[in-house]
């Protein structure tokens, strides 16, 4: 028998409930706690798992059956959340952004590393299978080396209903903090050097949600290579429409469906969001997913050829032939993290999306905030 990992979840939000399927879905887990200052998520939470409860992240820590921490809360306690857990010898698995500042993330991989713990970042969307596979392709060398990379992302991200702090780019809200990491974390992946500089321009157009709704950005890499990250949150345009009205989660979306997010925020928006949040009355769990996840488009062009993951598989036009190399669909949606959370944990494997990893990517991220303000390009 596979040795299980005893998981204690900090936060029983939005981001907690999407990675429910995975948590339940993959027997290398067992989820043992969960900690939320909420009353009806933590009800939801011991009716559902038949696991403790506690008010407050400390008193999860200090249970003692709790082997790894999924920290899973707001930004602005992810670190002090995750040196905390180290302490306590506890491996973590913390959300994006890893933190809100680069000393953060430095003091969180310092406090892992002298507590021997594991700490990997993540849901990101560089965990789908799609954009592993095509990474897997550029390393074989078949098209060369990589030159550009192209993504692009049009969602309803800024209508969808919010905390005072999600709207506030000091506290760690719009969407360069929240989409950004995506995106950044997919195209450093897939280019495989360093970022040498960023150049970008940020957008807030409705006064009424103060914070970062878009945003154009070009990066440069050491090797040579450039990217460029487009992202709009301002639900009008849906590019879903590129891959087939296949949404973000890997669930088909309707597209009669238009308008549906700006609706739902008339009245009360903290009372929206509380109402569908995990234990709340509107509460719904994740659909099954037909398909894998995805961060819209991404367009990867090789020496010798382009790549475009899509959900299900990798398109590749090479100099002579355009082929597909189809993905099963899912069985478990986030079966990657539960991987690479697993593989180091157990096996001691260095994980794929360290601490170190992720904090290049907050890096990226904050110059991208820099660049806009001072509108020039920053080098890192």
């Amino acid at each position: 028998m596979i040795p299980k990992l005893k998981l204690g979840v900090a936060g029983l939000g939005r981001a907690f409930s999407i990675m429910v399927p995975a948590l339940t879905g993959d027997p290398r887990i067992e989820i043992v706690a969960g900690a939320d200052p909420r009353p009806e998520s933590r009800q939801r939470f011991e009716q559902e798992f038949q696991a403790r409860t506690y008010p407050t992240f400390d008193e999860l820590c200090a249970d003692p059956a709790v082997k790894v921490v999924y920290i899973a809360t707001p930004h602005q306690f992810h670190a002090p959340q995750a040196i905390a857990a180290a302490a306590r010898r506890k491996h973590v698995l913390v959300e994006k952004p890893m933190a809100l500042t680069l000393d953060e993330c430095r003091a969180m991989i310092a406090a892992a590393r002298d507590a021997g713990a594991q700490l990997i970042v993540g849901h990101s969307h560089s965990f789908d299978a799609p954009i592993l596979r095509a990474r897997k392709i550029i390393e074989s060398g078949a098209l060369g080396r990589v030159r550009m990379i192209s993504a692009l992302n049009y969602t309803d991200f800024l209508y969808r209903p919010r905390r005072p702090e999600e709207l506030d780019t000091q506290r760690g809200g719009g969407v360069v903090f929240n989409q950004a990491a995506h995106q950044v974390d997919i195209v450093r992946l897939l280019a495989g050097s360093p970022v040498r500089s960023v150049r970008a321009m940020t957008g807030a157009w409705d006064l009424t949600r103060p914070t970062e709704g878009a945003y154009s950005c070009q990066l440069n890499f050491a090797d040579g290579t450039f990217a460029t990250l487009i992202y709009s949150g301002y639900a009008h345009f849906d590019s879903d429409e590129f891959t087939g009205w296949i949404g973000e989660m890997g669930v088909k979306k309707d597209p009669s469906a238009y308008g549906t997010a700006r609706r739902l925020l008339e009245g009360d928006e903290l009372a929206v969001k509380n109402r569908r949040n995990y234990g709340g009355p509107a509460f719904k769990n994740v659909p099954k997913a037909d398909a894998h996840q995805h961060f819209g488009t991404v367009i990867v062009s090789c020496e010798r050829g382009d790549l475009r993951p899509l959900p299900s598989g990798v398109a590749i036009y090479a100099d002579s032939e355009q082929r597909f190399e189809p993905l099963p669909a899912p069985k478990v949606p986030r079966v990657e993290v539960i991987d690479e959370l697993y593989e180091a944990v157990v096996n001691a494997r260095p994980p794929l999306h360290s601490g170190e990893s992720a904090m290049a990517t907050l890096e990226v991220c904050l110059a991208m905030l820099r660049s806009s303000r001072e509108q020039r390009e920053i080098a890192l």
